[in-house]
């Protein structure tokens, strides 16, 4: 009978395996989860703006309209805290002029948790007018 040196056996090394490759498809399915959580946040914020762009351009409304209903599609969606920082303003373009709604928020890191000011999102809409004729 030969004698069995210890150490080199494959006994025990299912369980360690198991906890190696857990942790690591774990880790890759949160980062997965995260960039679409940021991806989300994104759109919602860009839609808010383009929406708020588009209701402040209307003939009979005015700027601050813009900046209230972009704060209100982005704190219904994902909070308040993500609809600090808007402003608003009017862009000759030739002979009509512009709304530009720009939505500067946090970039979510760690589920909403995130580094604020780093995601700037800017929409346009041309204006209505009431014409004359």
């Amino acid at each position: 009978m030969i004698p069995r040196s210890r150490g080199l056996g494959d006994d025990g090394s299912s369980p360690v395996e198991f906890v190696l490759v857990g942790s690591l498809l774990t880790l890759l399915t949160l980062a997965v989860l995260q960039l679409a959580l940021a991806v989300y946040v994104r759109n919602v914020v860009h839609d808010a703006a383009v929406e708020g762009a588009y209701h402040a351009a209307l003939a009979d409304t005015d700027l601050a309209a813009g900046i209230g209903r972009t704060r209100e599609v982005i704190t219904r969606a994902i909070g308040a805290a993500y609809a600090e920082d808007i402003s608003i303003g009017v862009t000759d373009v030739g002979d009509a002029e512009r709304v530009d709604v720009r939505v500067r928020t946090s970039l979510p890191v760690v589920g909403l948790i995130g580094v604020a000011g780093v995601l700037e999102v800017t929409a346009h809409a041309p204006s209505e007018s009431l014409g004359d004729g």
